[in-house]
């Protein structure tokens, strides 16, 4: 249970980081889709390089495309289930005629070095890429649209407030 505890911190910690970023909301909502669409891309290595790369080029804010990265590892756990869910539908999607990829052999068979070979990368790589993109293309999409309504929406109470604070004597 207290590691349940320690992950609910963490993701309110972050969370809670993002609405201290002082940006305008455009920029945070785009960092933040940008991180969630890298999120679920198989770019194990490379998510939160290209997430920030990829937030600057479109003048999306760093910091919030990094902590969404961040936020998107909470489903580190079933990580390998998503992986691969998204081969097989990206197997379908690539195939002609659509058909799911047969079952060959176990992986549990199969030892690092046949991981880590290229042609498995090229067997791969196409069909989990296009999997992954059916999946982080939408997720994307939403948390920004979801993220910048938000802050938006925050932003006018905010505004609604701040003529008050303008007169110290009153």
């Amino acid at each position: 249970m207290a590691l349940f505890r320690k992950a609910w911190l963490w993701i309110h910690q972050k969370w809670t980081h993002l609405f201290l970023l002082k940006d305008r909301p455009h920029s945070i909502a785009l960092g933040v889709g940008l991180g969630m669409f890298w999120g679920f891309t198989p770019f194990l290595g490379l998510k939160t390089l290209l997430a920030m790369g990829t937030a600057r080029l479109f003048r999306g804010n760093v910091v919030a495309s990094a902590i969404a990265v961040q936020l998107h590892d909470v489903v580190f756990p079933i990580a390998p289930w998503l992986l691969y869910w998204e081969y097989r539908v990206g197997f379908w999607l690539i195939s002609r005629p659509h058909h799911f990829p047969l079952r060959e052999g176990h992986v549990a068979d199969l030892k690092m070095a046949d991981w880590l070979h290229w042609k498995m990368v090229v067997n791969i790589g196409p069909p989990l890429l296009a999997g992954s993109l059916l999946v982080a293309v939408p997720t994307g999409l939403i948390s920004y649209a979801l993220m910048l309504r938000y802050l938006e929406r925050r932003e006018a109470k905010r505004a609604a407030v701040r003529p008050l604070d303008e007169f110290p004597g009153v």
